[in-house]
């Protein structure tokens, strides 16, 4: 692997992000909605094995107490080589000193527990689909 991280989107290929969203299981849209939600973020970063982006993500911040991690995502082909682990590394050393939430996909908690996320019993959500969040595993 020849892997390089970026801060910012320059170099992008937002399909690239929408296809490995949706392959990987997690809410996927056209490109350029993912494009403009990544612009939007406190922080992003992305990986890159070579010229291909293959794990990336992205927190929203208020830049003072609170932070939420989100589209925190790894190509299947570059999956258990530690990516995962650097794309919340990355993003929590730009996050310092403040609370940070995430929601993460079911099942995939114990890898978040490694970095001392922990589950929340007061968490609520409202959904723009409910059913397809319940049927996911996200609600009640």
């Amino acid at each position: 692997m020849n892997l390089r991280m970026a801060f910012d989107g320059d170099e992008v290929d937002w399909s690239v992000v929408a296809e490995t969203l949706r392959t990987v299981g997690m809410a996927s849209y056209e490109p350029e909605r993912h494009e403009r939600a990544f612009r939007n973020s406190a922080v992003t970063v992305f990986f890159y094995d070579g010229e291909r982006l293959v794990a990336f993500g992205r927190a929203l911040s208020d830049g003072a107490y609170q932070a939420v991690l989100y589209d925190v995502a790894v190509c299947p082909d570059h999956q258990g080589r530690g990516l995962g682990r650097a794309v919340v590394k990355a993003l929590l050393e730009r996050l310092p000193a403040m609370n940070v939430l995430l929601y993460a996909s079911p099942g995939k908690e114990p890898f978040y527990e490694k970095f001392a996320f922990r589950q929340m019993k007061t968490a609520m959500a409202r959904f723009v689909d409910p059913e397809r969040a319940r049927a996911r595993g996200f609600v009640e």
